[in-house]
């Protein structure tokens, strides 16, 4: 039988014979036509928009009949091609003249993506109206796909099925579906409404709504979000129902009510929006008069960034909580907020060109204390003004002027003053020469900082120098003007050697980069100045080669005389350049004694400092390690020491093991961390081809005083455990187990436990543990990949 083909050109009216040629030769054809333009191959698939006025139809089949200016008959392997969609039958009669199209055998409509297939259809293609018998869908743009007793369709996006059996499950024997008298489609809006539908799992009924949303593309739309539910020591049964709404495709709001056991109903919303010049988000959350405390308990945050005209911009992050126990009774299932303590208040207005920048901002912190181990609040910045001045290369020199003025406020703690306020003026201009050659560099680099400070003492002794004397407690002494100005040189100098060499048995390339780095720093009495935001900087690789052995503000400025001489070599693969292992050795010699303290420190008196080690190694592609140490010469004691080593062997596979360990600081020494000693094991195991187990256990060994406020102690304790199960199912679904347990405080804990089904296509019941687990454990991989985005191209035909 020969095959058939027509070009139906909307403009144009066609008239004439179709010549075809047959395997055996040419047969005469009753009807001629004028030559019609032919396809061309597209170089790709690609979105056409959509001709105004009539749109052309090709037309195939095993014969073609009628006349084409108003009635066609298609039969055997029929098919109508525009390019808006696709439909095929076994027979097709075609009125070109209102669009008409009665599909009748094995009917077969496609259009951007979406597959409708049943015995029978009829459709308008230019109203996009139409029936459809005993249809099956399928969704290009979810993957889903929805089988019913009958289909009106009303128009390109708007249809109604009747009887319906949907699912976004793509799998032949799907895990879940929703079945429902009646469910409304609407692609634009996207949204698919089930009425009376009921959600089954495993055939097994599990929710039921006479009003159910879903979305039927993967974009945004308004609807009720799958509720969470789990529950806390801290808070008892623990149950939420979000609801979103997608008001603009730049801004939306999710809405949700939560409800707590132990403590009542929680309303809560967040707003995100996205506008030309501006970006931010809103969330807060109000619970009235609490069960347990009988007090209102609230918090809100609020982050916006502006770009304004001519270089400004303004931005600020505000957040606020009721109470100082706000995290550690009332935060996210599966995250611990309980460790927050400084919650940020800033606002900043700023300016930026090709070499400077400037900002004047009020950063404010709102203190969560804990009762057992004191913080000092630090110190508010009421306003701070920034002022940057950069240009590199220029005429081979670096030059930076950077400066700042600040003003300086100390809440209260206790009712108590805990602190002088008083202005800072700081400047700092430097300029460096670095010359850079191929095997070696040197930088010189010379500046001079200049600080003046205003200062109200509030008749205290802060800096302890007359403790011991007639004038113990008071002011006596302290200027309330004072300046200081300490020139700093350094030259920094490095080499870089190769080598081709094996590592093992693999072709690789070392490196031998020797580095040594000179400070020059005079002394100034600064025992004086006050301290508002400067602490002592931990001895690390990155600290060696800076100026300062303080970090924050510039309220010390530490003498120096010393050189820094290090020692680095790596191990790279000779055909990726991955590195695959690395040592490092540090350590400074002091010309000079140290001069400069903080209040209570003790000033160093050995000649050099602790040796810095470090070393990481990929030893094969599935495991790695981790090594950096402090060791002091002189007590033989080691004061920083961080072991790590992971191994995954396979996907969905992974033993993470590190210990940590640091010495507690000196007694005395503001905003100092306190020591640490820890060890902590992460693993994610596949205990079959379905179950997996996940878990994370923090065990700290120290064993001495947390606080110096409180006078607290440590004991050895488990400071966070997670234990989880997860199954993955035959198709389109995940059990996930988790229980959680995690300080929040010095004395006191909260223990979780939460548990979700996830349905792919459909969304999750109970609590999204994911955050968690991808922050706990190194390596974590979801057991099910994310499901690529479907395009209008899904089962292009």
């Amino acid at each position: 039988m020969r095959k058939v083909r027509w070009l139906i050109l909307s403009a144009i009216s066609v008239a004439g014979a179709v010549q075809a040629q047959g395997s055996q030769g040419s047969a005469p054809s009753s009807t001629s036509i004028t030559a019609a333009p032919e396809l061309r191959t597209s170089p790709g698939l690609r979105v056409h928009r959509l001709p105004d006025g009539n749109i052309p139809a090709y037309m195939e089949a095993d014969s073609i009949e009628g006349d084409p200016d108003s009635d066609l008959t298609l039969t055997g392997a029929a098919q109508v091609r525009r390019i808006d969609g696709v439909i095929k039958g076994d027979r097709i009669n075609y009125r070109k003249d209102t669009g008409e199209v009665d599909v009748q055998g094995n009917a077969r409509m496609m259009r951007d993506g979406t597959l409708v297939t049943g015995p029978n259809a009829k459709f308008n293609v230019d109203k996009y109206s139409g029936e459809v018998e005993k249809p099956n869908f399928w969704l290009g743009a979810t993957g889903g796909f929805a089988v019913a007793e009958h289909a009106d369709i009303f128009s390109k996006s708007q249809m109604r099925l009747h009887t319906v059996t949907y699912s976004g499950c793509s799998c032949e024997t799907p895990s879940w579906y929703i079945k429902a008298k009646t469910v409304d489609i609407d692609f634009d809006e996207n949204e698919g409404v089930a009425r009376n539908g009921v959600l089954y799992f495993k055939d097994v009924p599990i929710l039921a709504s006479p009003y159910m949303t879903f979305p039927v593309k993967k974009e945004r739309k308004s609807g009720f979000l799958m509720p969470t539910y789990g529950t806390t020591s801290k808070g008892g049964f623990d149950f939420s129902l979000p609801y979103y709404l997608n008001l603009a495709p730049n801004y939306d709001a999710t809405i949700q009510p939560r409800y707590f056991s132990k403590r009542g109903l929680q309303m809560g919303g967040e707003f995100r929006y996205l506008l030309p010049n501006s970006t931010g988000s809103l969330y807060g959350a109000f619970l009235p008069n609490d069960t347990i405390t009988g007090e209102n308990r609230w918090m809100y945050w609020w982050r916006h960034q502006q770009l304004l005209s001519n270089g400004f911009y303004a931005d600020w992050d505000v957040a606020k909580v009721s109470d100082d126990n706000y995290f550690r009774d009332i935060s996210q299932l599966g995250l611990n907020q309980a460790s927050t303590t400084y919650l940020p208040q800033r606002a900043r207005v700023g300016w930026g060109s090709t070499y400077w920048s400037a900002y004047a901002q009020v950063y404010k912190y709102q203190t969560l204390q804990d009762p057992d181990a004191l913080l000092t609040p630090p110190y508010d910045k009421e306003p701070e003004i920034y002022l940057r001045g950069a240009r590199y290369d220029w005429g081979g020199f670096d030059v930076d002027w950077t400066s700042t003025a600040v003003r300086f406020s100390k809440p209260l703690l206790l009712g108590r003053r805990n602190g002088p306020n008083g202005d800072r003026l700081q400047s700092y201009p430097s300029v460096s020469y670095p010359i850079v050659r191929p095997g070696w560099f040197v930088v010189p680099k010379v500046g001079v900082n200049y600080t003046q400070y205003q200062t109200n003492w509030y008749s205290g002794d802060w800096l302890g120098l007359n403790s011991g004397t007639a004038n113990a407690g008071t002011a006596f002494g302290y200027p309330r003007s004072q300046s200081r100005t300490v020139p700093i040189m350094s030259l920094d100098t490095g080499l870089i050697f190769e080598r081709d060499t094996t590592l093992f048995g693999k072709a690789s390339t070392q490196t031998l980069e020797p580095r040594l780095y000179y400070l020059r720093v005079p002394y100034r009495d600064q025992s004086k100045i006050p301290v508002y935001d400067t602490s002592l900087s931990d001895f690390s690789f990155s600290q060696a080669f800076d100026e300062n052995i303080y970090t924050g503000g510039w309220d010390r400025i530490s003498n120096a005389n010393q050189l820094t001489a290090a020692l680095t070599t790596r191990w790279l693969d000779a055909s990726t350049g991955f590195e695959r292992a690395s040592l490092a050795v540090a350590q400074r010699l002091y010309f000079a004694d140290q001069q400069v303290t903080l209040p209570g420190e003790t000033p160093r008196e050995n000649v050099r400092s602790d040796f810095l080690v470090g070393a990481s190694a990929a030893l094969t592609d599935t495991f790695t390690t981790d090594v950096a140490a402090q060791y002091n010469p002189y007590d033989n004691r080691w004061s920083r020491t961080l072991l790590s080593g992971r191994w995954s062997p396979q996907r969905l596979t992974t033993v993470a093991l590190a210990y940590r360990y640091q010495r507690d600081p000196q007694t005395g020494v503001a905003y100092q961390p306190q020591g640490q000693n820890q060890i902590s094991l992460a693993v994610q195991w596949p205990f079959t081809k379905r179950w997996y187990g996940v878990g994370r256990v923090d065990y700290s060994l120290r064993n001495g005083p947390s606080s110096t406020v409180s006078g607290t102690t440590d004991s050895p304790r488990i400071t966070q455990a997670i234990a989880g199960l997860e199954y993955k199912g035959d198709c389109c679904w995940v059990g996930r187990m988790v229980f959680q347990r995690y300080a929040v405080s010095a004395t006191d804990a909260n223990t979780a436990l939460f548990f979700q089904l996830e349905l792919t296509g459909l969304g999750s019941l109970g609590t999204d543990p994911m955050n968690l687990l991808n922050r706990s454990i190194p390596g974590y991989s979801r057991i099910t990949p994310p499901v690529p985005a479907g395009t209008t191209f899904e089962r292009y035909e």
